[in-house]
């Protein structure tokens, strides 16, 4: 189905039936933190309300076959891209899938899944934004965009820590995708309607073990919650201001920062959960680390997003 009219099938599902899910795609190189962003908001929206689907289980190769290849695992021809697209369509329209299975930890295929969608779907991985087709099934779209020494380390860390790498093979793999992230990966970020970056704030020196911050590019692609409630308040550790995006074009900025006290955080974090008019307690789980730590602003990112999920629906 073409792209354009994928879109308006999906408008006119909504508008007269109201049966179709929302869809959020959350798209980043590999470690840039898609999975650890996801499952915060499975905790946010709860396991009952929301399907989560990796799209990188839709690799044509094991890891073994794939060290004979002439590109890596960020290629579209590493990827089932066709098949991707039709899975896509089917859950943007409210249709179970039978989907490929990747064991990340074993670099084996598995056997496949069947996945029904929820009230909400979020895809996440390498190329979920690739094509204008993949890009039209979604509501709304997220690219991750972390510093890439930090994203280094971080795959560096995962790798070693679950993957079996050592740290020079790690190294290795890095430099080989290098310039498949380039080309593939990076020009994603055009179809994102947020751009969110985890990094230290520029000319702080702020002690180690600080939280990174986080900044959110809002572009006006879709409609965001109105902050203004939220950051009006210099004492809080969130601002709002106008700035320009990579093509020059004015965006907004939302800076959540890292180095402010963790009970600062939880009183905004309460005051965003209010403003959803939840009736159950904020959960407890968001911004978890993969190693346990929390993060403040991993937390109020997902509870942004979850914002955004609730206004699509």
């Amino acid at each position: 189905m073409p792209h354009k009219l994928l879109r308006m099938h999906r408008t006119e599902a909504r508008r007269y039936s109201g049966t179709r899910p929302v869809m959020i795609a959350i798209a980043g190189d590999s470690a840039a933190g898609k999975t650890t962003l996801t499952r915060g908001l499975v905790e946010a929206l709860g396991p009952d309300r929301m399907t989560a689907v990796c799209v990188d289980d839709y690799h044509r190769y094991d890891r073994q076959e794939r060290k004979g290849l002439p590109f890596t695992a960020l290629h579209p021809d590493c990827n089932y891209v066709d098949i991707t697209e039709q899975h896509l369509q089917l859950l943007a329209t409210g249709h179970p899938i039978l989907k490929p299975v990747y064991d990340h930890d074993t670099g084996q295929l598995a056997r496949p899944e069947l996945v029904t969608p929820k009230e909400f779907v979020v895809i996440e991985g390498l190329l979920p934004l690739h094509t204008k087709l993949e890009a039209a099934c979604f509501d709304v779209t997220v690219y991750l965009n972390p510093p890439e020494e930090i994203r280094r380390e971080w795959k560096i860390k995962r790798d070693t820590a679950r993957r079996g790498y050592t740290r020079e093979q790690v190294l290795a793999e890095l430099e080989r995708r290098e310039p498949e992230s380039e080309e593939f990966i990076r020009p994603q970020r055009r179809h994102a309607d947020i751009v969110v970056r985890f990094a230290p704030v520029a000319d702080r020196h702020d002690p180690p073990g600080t939280p990174l911050s986080a900044e959110l590019l809002l572009r006006p692609t879709i409609r965001h919650p109105n902050l203004s409630g939220l950051v009006a308040d210099p004492g809080r550790p969130m601002h709002l201001k106008l700035t320009r995006d990579e093509d020059g074009r004015p965006v907004d900025a939302l800076h959540i920062h890292g180095y402010a006290p963790r009970e600062d955080s939880r009183v905004l974090e309460k005051a965003i959960w209010e403003n959803l008019s939840e009736d159950a307690e904020l959960p407890e789980r968001l911004g978890i680390l993969d190693d346990g730590r929390r993060s403040e602003p991993l937390a109020i990112t997902q509870l942004l997003l979850y914002h955004l999920l609730e206004a699509a629906r």
